[in-house]
């Protein structure tokens, strides 16, 4: 019979070697990311208990609503069944009792909590029917006359079966074997105000009885300052490190803007705004680069980005390579496909269209189109990633909606093109210009989600960022109005005298089936009922589970004006335009996200008739939803709407952090510390410019081998 393996062990970040832990407590520790001694270093506590001193129960009695701890004898110990089963523990000190009511409990806790035990106790104050208890304490047996700490008792994030005992004797392991040496020079940290990283680390792990403990709790110390800088230092070095990485690779230069270009923007039926010329120059100039641009181009709801995306596509199909848009949504992929092809095709470009709905005809014509290189551009959905789809010269790759991919879908599609560009393209520092360089297509990001400065500072650092900061002229503003659900009559009339004067309506709701949980409108329902509340119109349907021709036929109907209210799922939210439609009346909104809400409002409002969107929402609303909607109704810039949704989400969900790779920040916050996020830009680009040892130092300390995270 084979040996079992071997755990993996605690490791020390100084030696490499297996700290002297038990296996067990190790596996803990590492589900936890716990791994090496910094790592256990720089799990830093989460908030603090003040275990410096006891006050007499008497004291704790008159503190209701406080935490307070005491010591006393236990006088009685009983479980009691009324009105549930309950552990009810009274100790008392020569000022008088105090009751400890345990609503969880183990059996063994009878007999360690037995008569006579002192008892010191810690918890929130209550005023109980017999007078002052605590509810689920926490409490140690102890001797009497036992020393009180002397600094603040730190409480860490813990996982399963990690009690907080435990993790502070492996922290204190940890503290006791780490190499203390300082990542960054004596006289950078003097020049920037922080304070020694041995010194902080420590404070923050054992803090003294007469540190300020509202600095500690707000993270205002100069100790927890320089946790930030630090963290904050490590990700900009590592972005602008994979920046500096991409740009080591060579990319085809596309410097033609010739026929397709020039013809493209005379054919276009309007002027692009100056917003759009700037970023289109912005961006013209770096597919002239040797090396892989990497932009993010935003723009607000209906601010032309997709026409900047076609006249970038035109200058690689200009300068003889192929060019891919790929969209999250079959809906958003139509959409752009039939836009730009209209555009297109009239000069001569053949643009190729792939879905995973194509039938297998249509696909294996569409693939070979795109292999042969006869495809100029190729628009389509995640069909674009699957194995089988080859390009012949793939220069330019475009994702919408960015942040609705992965990372791995997003390098994906732009490892197609390693292959295909031209093989002696290299960086104008290369020695020869030529060799064994690493190509790749250039890549457009785009997003219709504002990101807030601080935010694009901090996560996007390795990027460029293009801003379309207006909107074409003659877009009518959106009247936005929260409307209760009980005025749902009102609301169908509305939509009833919109559709007499000749204008369109959607209708959106968040469920297609009935979730008892939710107790949502479903999009089936209201279907029905606003067929039977409106029979002189006609009210389609559409939703993500329809057949895509169904779904086609449906929005075609709609788009033509043959259907006068389309009741909808999100699968509208972004991509969809029909100009005549004036009216949005979108179904319990207080369950939408502000992004949703923005996007699905930015489906109105595209034409010259005044657009009106409706939130119908659920009473009572809760605090957070009750701000987005006032949110809405306040605004349209989706700068601000953006700025509003960090301050109530947080930078990982407004992000989508888990879905697209990003590591999120432990300690920095970006509402409060953009001083700090300036600072650390500003000093990674001086360290990488003149210190590489103290950048690999550094990485090696906060990120280790974790910088998966580098954005593609």
């Amino acid at each position: 019979m084979p040996a079992p393996k071997p755990r993996p062990a605690v490791k020390s970040a100084a030696s490499g070697k297996p700290a002297a832990r038990p296996n067990k407590v190790a596996d803990k520790l590492a589900r936890l990311g716990l791994k090496t001694a910094i790592d256990l270093a720089l799990h830093l506590p989460m908030r603090y208990e003040d275990e410096t001193q006891v006050v007499p129960i008497a004291a704790a009695s008159f503190m209701g609503g406080s935490h307070a701890q005491v010591e006393g004898v236990v006088t009685s110990c009983d479980v009691q069944f009324r009105p549930r089963r309950q552990l009810v523990v009274t100790i008392a000190d020569d000022s008088g009792p105090l009751v400890m009511r345990f609503l969880n409990f183990y059996g063994s806790q009878t007999t360690q909590l037995a008569e006579g035990t002192r008892v010191r106790a810690r918890g929130e104050v209550r005023h109980g029917f017999f007078g002052a208890e605590m509810v689920h304490p926490a409490y140690k047996v102890i001797n009497e006359g036992a020393p009180l700490p002397t600094a603040l008792t730190p409480v860490y994030p813990a996982g399963e079966g990690l009690s907080q005992v435990l993790l502070r004797k492996a922290i204190h392991d940890a503290l006791a074997q780490l190499d203390w040496h300082d990542t960054l020079p004596d006289a950078l940290c003097a020049a920037l105000g922080l304070m020694p990283f041995e010194q902080a680390v420590r404070l923050l792990h054992n803090p003294p009885a007469e540190v300020d403990e509202h600095a500690l709790e707000e993270r205002s110390h100069p100790a927890w300052v320089r946790m930030k800088f630090d963290e904050l230092l490590a990700q900009q070095l590592s972005l602008k490190r994979a920046q500096q990485a991409r740009r080591n690779k060579g990319a085809a230069p596309l410097t033609r803007t010739a026929e397709i270009s020039a013809e493209l923007l005379a054919a276009l039926p309007f002027q692009l705004t100056p917003a759009q010329q700037r970023v289109l120059t912005e961006i013209r100039a770096d597919l002239h680069q040797p090396y892989p641009m990497q932009r993010l181009l935003q723009g607000d709801v209906g601010s032309g980005k997709t026409v900047v995306a076609a006249l970038a596509a035109a200058q690689a199909i200009d300068s003889g390579y192929q060019a891919v848009l790929m969209a999250p949504t079959e809906i958003l992929a139509e959409q752009h496909f039939h836009k730009i092809a209209a555009w297109l095709e009239p000069l001569g470009v053949p643009v190729a269209w792939l879905t995973g709905s194509l039938k297998k005809k249509q696909k294996q014509e569409a693939l070979a189109k795109i292999e042969s290189g006869h495809a100029r551009l190729v628009i389509g959905t995640h069909a674009l990633i699957q194995e089988g789809v080859q390009f012949e010269q793939l220069g330019l790759v475009v994702v919408d909606e960015q942040h609705r991919f992965g990372v791995g879908q997003r390098l994906a599609l732009r490892n197609k093109g390693l292959a295909d560009v031209a093989a002696d393209v290299a960086p104008a520092d290369s020695p020869d210009g030529m060799g064994d360089i690493a190509t790749v297509p250039h890549q457009l990001m785009m997003s219709a989600t504002p990101i807030p400065r601080t935010l694009a500072m901090t996560y996007y650092a390795d990027l460029e960022v293009s801003v379309i900061d207006q909107l074409p002229p003659g877009r009518t503003p959106i009247v936005t109005r929260v409307v209760d659900q009980n005025r749902r009559e009102e609301v169908i009339a509305r939509v009833h005298a919109a559709a007499q004067e000749g204008r369109q309506a959607y209708w959106v709701c968040p469920l297609i089936e009935e979730s008892e949980a939710l107790q949502l409108q479903t999009a089936t329902d209201t279907h029905a009922a606003l067929q039977a509340a409106l029979p002189d119109l006609r009210v389609g349907l559409v939703h993500g589970r329809l057949k895509p021709a169904e779904k086609q036929m449906v929005m075609e109907a709609f788009i033509r004006g043959e259907t006068h209210v389309l009741v909808a799922t999100t699968v509208i939210e972004v991509g969809v335009d029909v100009p005549n439609a004036s009216l949005m009346v979108i179904e319990h909104a207080e369950r939408f996200g502000l992004s949703q809400l923005h996007q699905l409002r930015g489906r109105v409002g595209r034409g010259a008739a005044a657009s009106v969107c409706l939130l119908l929402y659920q009473s009572p609303l809760g605090p957070v939803a009750r701000q987005r909607l006032m949110t809405m109704r306040e605004t349209t810039d989706g700068f601000e709407i953006a700025r509003r949704d960090l301050e109530i989400r947080g930078p990982g969900e407004f992000l989508g952090a888990r879905q697209s790779g990003q590591a999120l920040l432990r300690f920095a916050d970006l509402e409060t510390d953009q001083w700090l996020v300036e600072k650390a830009r500003d000093t990674a680009h001086m360290l990488l410019q003149n210190d590489p040892a103290t950048v690999t130092r550094h990485l090696a300390r906060w990120l280790g081998e974790k910088e998966e995270f580098l954005k593609v």
